[in-house]
C-alpha cells in the first residue's frame, strides 16, 4: 500500500471532518489499516480533529443516594480506605507506651550431663529457642520449661512474640 496524493488529500479531509482512524481506514480500503492512518496523521502533523457538537442542555443535579440498609442513617461520613483494608475502619487511638520489665538473661537449668540441651534432648517440656550458631559445636537450645501453648520459655516468648502495638510504635519511631 502506498500513500498517493489523492489518498493523502482524502485522509486530510476525513480527519478534519472528525472521523476516527478506523472509519478513515474503512473509507480508504485497499489494505489501509487503522494503525497506518494513525501513523500517517502523525507524520503529516495534522492537528486535532473537529470537536463533535455536544448537547447544550444542562444536566440535572444528582440526588442523594438512598441508604442501602433500611436501618442505616444518611449523612454519616464514609469510612476511609486504602488498598486491601477497604472494610477496616481507620481509628486513631492515643497509645502510651507501657514499661515492660526486661526479661532475665538466658540461663540453662537442668542441663543434661554434657551441659548443653541438644536437639536430642528437646521435648514438649523444654524451650526450643536456639542459642548460638547452628554450625558450631557450642550450638544448643534453651531447655527451660515452656509457657503454656508456646514452644518457648517466658523470656524467649517475649522476644519471639512482640505485641503488634510495640512493633507499630517502633516502626513509627524510624
Amino acid at each position: 500500500m502506498s500513500w498517493t496524493d489523492e489518498r493523502v488529500e482524502l485522509l486530510k479531509k476525513l480527519w478534519s471532518e472528525g472521523l476516527s482512524a478506523s472509519q478513515i481506514a474503512a473509507r480508504l480500503s485497499q489494505g489501509v489499516t487503522r494503525n497506518a492512518v494513525i501513523g500517517k496523521v502523525h507524520r503529516l502533523n495534522l492537528s486535532g480533529r473537529v470537536q463533535q457538537p455536544r448537547t447544550v442542555a444542562p444536566r440535572a443535579p444528582r440526588k442523594a443516594r438512598e441508604p442501602s440498609h433500611p436501618g442505616r442513617a444518611t449523612g454519616l461520613p464514609s469510612m476511609p480506605s486504602a488498598g486491601n483494608t477497604a472494610l477496616k475502619p481507620m481509628v486513631r487511638v492515643d497509645i502510651r507506651p507501657v514499661a515492660i520489665p526486661e526479661p532475665q538473661p538466658v540461663r540453662l537449668l537442668d542441663l543434661p550431663k554434657g551441659g548443653r540441651v541438644t536437639i536430642l534432648h528437646l521435648s514438649d517440656k523444654t524451650c526450643k529457642w536456639p542459642i548460638g550458631d547452628p554450625g558450631s559445636e557450642e550450638f544448643c537450645f534453651c531447655g527451660h520449661g515452656p509457657r503454656n501453648g508456646s514452644p518457648y520459655c517466658e523470656y524467649h516468648a517475649r522476644l519471639a512474640y512482640q505485641p503488634l502495638q510495640d512493633r507499630r510504635n517502633r516502626r513509627m519511631a524510624y
